[in-house]
């Protein structure tokens, strides 16, 4: 059931939400955590919080030093994405992280034996067929990475930004307990790598929007009269509420502090070619279940690394579409990497806005259809491999 907080500690959540000066804010959450009531029932609310309030003092702190023009200030974690999906490399220290992209990319990283070497995400571009991946090697998690050890806070938030993750262990040293501690330090900062029963997004508006709550899925303990009335009791009026799958009264309350992030992922057994560790690997296969894929590689030799591309690009649930001009021949060689069930009118919007607007038609060449080329509408749901010609008006 929900927290049941008390209405002073609703109001000032409300205050938080509405603050925007990063010390006042901060200062607004301390009276916030003041005013719940400590007891078995708000101890994940209150670890949410503090989490939020370390981030938000990290953060306060970076421009401090920026601004007085220290050079001991920390690393930049914010990536820009590129490509057709983000992918974020986690693992505890030493486990091959860098040797990876070292191995799958052209980036310039430093390969190092020593412990906690990489200090700062390190972008690079993995191609496979005619698609890129851009992989993040991030500093290696530890045990309380999220609670606020060392970055774990910021790494962690790579994790939450990318599409997609590559959970690397090394095979030869207990790859069991490694994946269970980065599997542990994401569920608490809220990433789930497997697919949640249920999801609740909401999108605060400007005032006087209205509040509307979209039910594509079931509330399994309540109505949405009660949904409508715990979010309104957060002082929530102007929002637009998106629940799909199964979702409880608890988990929508959870969405109001912070959402649950599902992310695909792939764990990558590294280290497969040192003693013990197919032992290892089949001690790894049975904890994980069939939950994840996993490869087993050794970057080192180069073995087993040509696996990794068709696994990620079917996790990732990406397809690709190419686009011929009315006029042309040939297809283009270089695709529009779209998600799986996207349809003509997302390709279009991908290639420039007006085409939805003066969309006429499309004609479609596919191995599925019966017949092509096909003329489809906007709500045309293409699949991977799929030819595409947009008519406008």
């Amino acid at each position: 059931m929900p927290t049941n907080l008390p209405p002073e500690a609703k109001d000032k959540w409300a205050e938080v939400e509405a603050t925007r000066n990063p010390k006042e804010k901060l200062q607004r959450m301390q009276e916030f955590l003041s005013l719940v009531p400590q007891h078995k029932g708000t101890l994940k609310l209150r670890g949410q919080i503090k989490k939020k309030m370390a981030v938000l003092r990290r953060e306060m702190e970076e421009r401090k030093q920026k601004r007085v023009g220290s050079r001991s200030g920390g690393p930049k974690f914010f990536i820009e994405k590129e490509g057709a999906a983000q992918v974020a490399v986690l693992g505890v220290t030493n486990v091959g992280k860098s040797s990876l992209l070292s191995a799958l990319t052209n980036a310039n990283v430093l390969v190092s034996p020593t412990p906690y070497t990489t200090r700062e995400p390190v972008p690079a571009v993995m191609s496979y067929e005619d698609v890129q991946f851009q992989l993040i090697e991030v500093p290696a998690l530890m045990e309380g990475s999220a609670d606020g050890r060392a970055w774990g806070l910021q790494s962690l938030a790579l994790a939450r930004n990318a599409d997609g993750l590559l959970l690397m262990v090394d095979l030869a040293s207990d790859p069991v307990e490694q994946l269970r501690l980065v599997l542990s330090e994401l569920e608490k900062a809220r990433v789930l790598v497997s697919k949640p029963r249920g999801r609740v997004d909401i999108d605060r508006r400007y005032m006087g929007a209205g509040l509307r709550i979209i039910l594509m899925g079931k509330l399994v303990d309540s109505t949405m009269r009660e949904v409508e009335a715990l979010l309104r009791s957060y002082r929530i009026g102007d929002a637009l509420v998106k629940i799909s799958g199964e979702v409880t009264l608890d988990e929508v309350e959870d969405a109001i502090f912070e959402s649950t992030t599902y992310r695909p992922a792939v764990v990558v057994a590294n280290k497969l070619d040192l003693p013990g560790a197919e032992a290892g690997l089949r001690r790894l296969e049975a904890f994980v279940a069939g939950r994840m894929p996993v490869v087993s590689v050794s970057c080192e030799k180069r073995m087993g690394l040509e696996r990794l591309g068709p696994v990620l690009f079917s996790v990732l649930d990406v397809i690709r579409v190419y686009t011929k001009e009315p006029s042309a021949r040939e297809a283009s060689r270089h695709p529009f990497t779209l998600r799986r069930g996207a349809s003509i009118a997302d390709l279009a919007r991908s290639i420039h806005g007006e085409f939805v607007e003066n969309f006429a038609f499309a004609k479609v060449w596919s191995e599925r259809l019966v017949f092509s080329p096909q003329k489809v509408g906007l709500g045309f749901v293409l699949d991977d491999g799929d030819v595409v010609e947009i008519h406008v008006r």
